[in-house]
């Protein structure tokens, strides 16, 4: 497995290993010595073509997450929210896949979401925290301030998502907690 370095701290992509033979395939997934933290929950999600999921996070308890793509393709996209970081406020957007093997390691104090390109896909998370329903927030995925490039103008959404915040809306309310 090979570590690749981003422009955001902490954020960084991993290119898979796999061992092909005339059975199939098998996939190392993950290895501590690229991935240091301790992955305590482990979800999967399966979603039909032009789902879009996100931008999610998680206030109290932020999760680091491992995403792979074990059947179909994504775009995938995390936006900083960590106030000190060089990055705050800007997103990361990369395509993982079943054929192309990556994986994308996001830090806690990121909002994440994907768009999904196939008729089938699956995507596995390892993630650093429990899932904390009552901290659950969303910034919307289309916020003209994020500046974000989706694949598709027209995604489907759940009811959750079409209610998510916008960039400004979470930044007022984040500075009347401060």
């Amino acid at each position: 497995m090979k570590k690749i370095k981003t422009n955001f701290k902490d954020l960084f992509l991993i290119k898979g290993i796999t061992h092909y033979d005339n059975r199939g395939f098998f996939r190392e997934l993950l290895h501590q010595k690229i991935i240091p933290k301790k992955l305590v929950f482990t979800v999967i999600s399966k979603s039909k073509k032009n789902i879009l999921r996100g931008l999610h996070f998680q206030t109290k308890n932020p999760q680091g997450k491992l995403l792979c793509v074990l059947k179909g393709k994504i775009s995938d996209v995390a936006l900083d929210l960590r106030k000190n970081s060089k990055t705050y406020l800007k997103s990361f957007k990369c395509i993982l896949s079943e054929k192309n093997n990556t994986f994308l390691y996001i830090p806690p104090g990121f909002a994440h979401g994907f768009y999904c390109h196939d008729k089938d896909n699956l995507v596995l998370y390892g993630c650093t925290n429990y899932r904390d329903k009552k901290s659950e927030k969303g910034i919307l995925w289309n916020d003209r301030d994020l500046k974000i490039k989706w694949p598709c103008k027209k995604p489907i959404l759940s009811k959750k998502d079409k209610k998510n915040l916008s960039l400004k809306n979470y930044l007022s309310l984040k500075n009347e907690k401060s």
